[in-house]
């Protein structure tokens, strides 16, 4: 059956596509004078925000280089930067930029406290929706499907509150989902795909401040359409989906059935798609997405990191025909690379967003550590990532670590290879990456498959937990056991000194339920953690978590 497609949406479709295109165009054209782009990018950052408290305390109307940047300005993580944050979030004008933030995105610290991130005009318009656009313009150019009716994506990312959370000053602090960037920006073309979904803005009557039940009432509601794309940026939401279809299924068919939502009056009854919901969970003993939705084409998240490990799988349950796309490298600092193609990890660096430094990853980062610029960077290689953008934020270390893939026009070409975080309990120095591709080599020696894992140092060795996607017999789990060992000293040179030395003994490994992992992403939920922030962990420092996934079947 064909479905007219509404004038007003693909007016508006029509537009979409070409300021997406336009946007990823206009970032492709960038990578032939990428040099340029970089030093013009430090230019307008000193000029636009030489007045400020921060740019007259470091100088910055004498700064004419980027040597003579890294010489007057020190390397910061968030904590460091703080000081100025707080000043500018209480009130205080001109601290770190020219023109005073508009909103403060939360991004969630290594503290469990919400950081501030500071928002400017300057910054949404030079580094921010140049790259956001971008991300979306395969969307409209390769799945124009997605984009015809409000109600075929499922936004899982999208969540906005009745009543955002506010500084000191009274500017609005919240996640970069909640914030409307039409009313903030003048940007009402920037509403991602299923934003105007009828499930995307809960009314008053259905809306809660209980994070599990708004994810419970979203997914009553889009079972009665025909989704086609799934968005999560953070893979682990969409990893959740076929738990909780699976686990609300009677709740969800008892509501489609009696006209309700969680047991109130809501909207008309569709009995015929609770029968049919009914069915299709009794013929195929269980009910996964590619049933409720067999016209799925595309899923949007990060594909690199613990999500590589059980992404194909996870495909698989959301049909067989299903793309998956990478979200940007990105936080709510700001961007650092964009596909430009549909390359399966990878992104380009966004040159004209911002000045982009590196340390490589096997380096601690200090406030003097010397850094490369984009050009000296090797392919196969793991980097820090530090960024200075109009925004505010100079010489800031993000965090992140990328690893270079290629490059295109003669610019780097990363993957987010994982945060900056070690465990260095006996001068092994593992880094998430190590863990990852350990990971990755012991179950491609082994033939494995993993729903999700993660690991932990315990009485002087790694202890592994693994849900495992088949079951596997004893000689298997040893198999892997050992390989994943022998993986882990031949990727990280402290390892394997540490082993040898006796300072670590021969890794563990655990084997646990295959919904282990979802049972505990839905506990954290559960508890009032935003979904987006409930990521996947390779390392476990969470003493609870690690009990309720090796806690008995």
């Amino acid at each position: 059956m064909i479905v007219a497609i509404d004038p007003e949406i693909a007016a508006r479709v029509a537009q979409y596509r070409r300021r997406t295109v336009a946007e990823r165009d206009g970032l492709r054209a960038a990578l032939a004078d990428a040099v340029s782009h970089q030093r013009r990018a430090l230019t307008h950052v000193l000029t636009e925000n030489v007045g400020t408290a921060f740019g007259v305390e470091h100088g910055f109307a004498a700064i004419r280089d980027v040597d003579e940047f890294r010489a007057a300005v020190p390397i910061r993580d968030y904590d460091a930067l703080a000081p100025w944050i707080h000043r500018a979030a209480d009130g205080e004008s001109h601290v770190l930029t020219a023109d005073d933030p508009v909103v403060f995105f939360m991004s969630s610290g290594s503290t469990g406290d919400n950081k501030k991130i500071p928002i400017t005009r300057s910054f949404m318009r030079h580094s921010f929706f140049p790259f956001y656009y971008a991300a979306w313009a395969n969307f409209a150019e390769h799945f124009p499907r997605v984009l015809e009716r409000d109600d075929t994506t499922l936004n899982l990312k999208h969540d906005p509150v009745p009543r955002l959370a506010t500084t000191a000053s009274g500017r609005p602090h919240a996640g970069a989902s909640q914030v409307d960037f039409g009313a903030a920006f003048g940007e009402h073309l920037a509403a991602e795909p299923g934003t105007r979904a009828p499930w995307s803005t809960l009314s008053a009557e259905v809306w809660t401040e209980h994070q599990w039940d708004r994810s419970y009432a979203r997914l009553r509601l889009a079972v009665e359409s025909d989704l086609r794309c799934v968005i999560g940026i953070n893979p682990a939401m969409v990893a959740a989906l076929p738990y909780q279809l699976a686990q609300w299924l009677p709740r969800i068919v008892k509501d489609l059935h009696d006209g309700t939502l969680d047991g109130r009056p809501f909207g008309a009854a569709n009995r015929a798609r609770a029968a049919e919901l009914e069915r299709l969970a009794a013929y195929h003993g269980t009910l996964l997405p590619a049933h409720v939705w067999p016209n799925m084409e595309l899923i949007f998240c990060w594909t690199t990191g613990l999500a590589s490990l059980y992404l194909p799988r996870l495909r698989e349950s959301f049909g067989p025909r299903v793309t998956v796309l990478p979200a940007p490298v990105a936080a709510s600092e700001g961007p650092v690379a964009v596909a430009l193609d549909r390359h399966a990890t990878a992104g380009s660096l966004i040159v004209p967003a911002a000045l982009y430094e590196f340390v490589p990853a096997d380096e601690d980062l200090r406030p003097d550590s010397a850094t490369l610029l984009m050009e000296e960077l090797a392919e196969g290689q793991e980097y820090h990532v530090v960024f200075t953008h109009v925004g505010g934020l100079y010489r800031h270390a993000v965090g992140d670590v990328v690893r270079v893939v290629d490059r295109v026009a003669g610019v780097p070409r990363v993957e987010y290879a994982g945060r900056r975080n070690l465990s260095d309990v006996a001068g092994e120095r593992l880094r998430e990456s190590h863990v990852v591709r350990a990971l990755r080599t012991a179950l491609d020696r082994t033939g494995l498959e993993v729903v999700n894992a993660t690991c932990r140092p315990i009485r002087g060795s790694y202890e592994f937990a693994v849900a495992s996607f088949t079951d596997w017999g004893a000689d298997e789990v040893g198999a892997l056991t050992t390989a994943l060992d022998a993986a882990l000293s031949g990727i990280a040179d402290g390892y394997r000194a540490a082993r040898a030395g006796g300072r670590l003994d021969a890794a563990k490994l655990h084997v646990v339920g295959a919904e282990r992992f979802a049972e505990d992403w839905h506990h954290r939920v559960a508890q009032g953690v935003r979904p987006a922030q409930v990521k996947d962990r390779v390392f476990q420092r969470d003493d609870a978590s690690w009990e309720r996934l090796l806690s008995p079947l």
